[in-house]
């Protein structure tokens, strides 16, 4: 007698339905912030104090984000950094003159390329050769414009240009009275072996050899 075999329904094979789910909102790109191109609104200033090398300014000024602040700026005329080279004996790796000075305010004896203030009313090159002079008796045929830069912006208004002296011929130094310079001549390769070792700490002269050895490695000089 034959059995009667229940067939399952289609309904109950049939996989149930999921229910249909959103995709992920997806996040919102973030928007450029506007590049600042204004500058403080200076709302007073005052001398805090006046010296011979440089004055303090006590500014109130309206930053570009639109904060009132009060700054001490230190303001100074601007000094010039003499990088001179001698490449007579060995272009590939020439003398580079430098100073070994004591600083007060840094504690200690430092190693660093001449510098000097830029007098009212002269100009940065004339300030650069008359340095040279003053301080090494070196005199050059040769100047190139190195660089220009700010040491300290946080507090201090000074530009440093950076010059480069070639074919130097030796001279009679003639340092002021608080002047106490030993000139030091040094193969540019020694120097940097000096960098490398952090046994140099003066930051032009840390910019200005870095300046020429890559100059001279791009095969610009």
């Amino acid at each position: 007698m034959p059995v009667n075999v229940k067939k399952p329904s289609a309904r109950s094979t049939r996989p149930a339905a999921r229910p249909a789910t959103k995709p992920a909102p997806q996040p919102k790109p973030r928007q450029a912030r506007a590049k600042a191109t204004s500058k403080a609104k200076l709302v007073s200033s005052k001398v805090a104090y006046k010296g011979k090398v440089f004055s303090v300014f006590t500014d109130t000024v309206i930053e570009p984000n639109g904060h009132r602040n009060v700054r001490d700026v230190i303001r100074h005329n601007g000094s010039v950094v003499i990088l001179a080279i001698d490449e007579s004996l060995n272009p590939a790796d020439p003398d580079v003159i430098l100073e070994r000075q004591y600083r007060h305010a840094a504690g200690q004896y430092l190693l660093e390329l001449p510098a000097g203030r830029i007098e009212p009313g002269e100009a940065p090159l004339a300030a650069a050769k008359r340095e040279m002079i003053e301080e090494t008796g070196y005199r050059a045929r040769r100047w190139t414009f190195l660089a220009k830069y700010f040491a300290s912006p946080g507090f201090l208004g000074e530009y440093m240009q950076i010059y480069l002296a070639r074919d130097i011929r030796a001279g009679v130094a003639q340092p002021e009275d608080d002047e106490a310079i030993e000139i030091v001549r040094m193969p540019l390769s020694q120097v940097l072996g000096l960098i490398a070792a952090k046994k140099i700490h003066d930051g032009k002269t840390l910019i200005g050899i870095s300046l020429l050895d890559a100059a001279r490695r791009a095969g610009s000089l």
